[in-house]
């Protein structure tokens, strides 16, 4: 596995749902390369600081936050 394929299936490993034989190999890969597990570090924390940021559907989305942004998250949220 790449790098750039490894990127393909961060969303699959972190929600538990990549296939063992895939996710042996994606843990292969992580073990081999430190830039990797870095990148994954901080794509967990982005997933995370983003769901903390909108927890509740009452909190007030800041001025200026383009509608088409807040259409996407609240959509992402509903399929979460």
């Amino acid at each position: 596995m790449t790098c750039r394929e490894l990127t393909e299936f961060l969303a699959d490993y972190i929600e538990g749902e990549l296939p063992e034989p895939r996710k042996l190999v994606f843990e292969q890969h992580l073990a081999a390369c430190p830039d990797c597990r870095l990148y994954l570090d901080s794509y967990r924390r982005t997933v995370e600081a983003a769901k903390a940021a909108y927890a509740t559907d009452d909190d007030a989305i800041p001025q200026g936050v383009p509608p088409a942004l807040v259409q996407a998250v609240l959509e992402a949220r509903r399929r979460a």
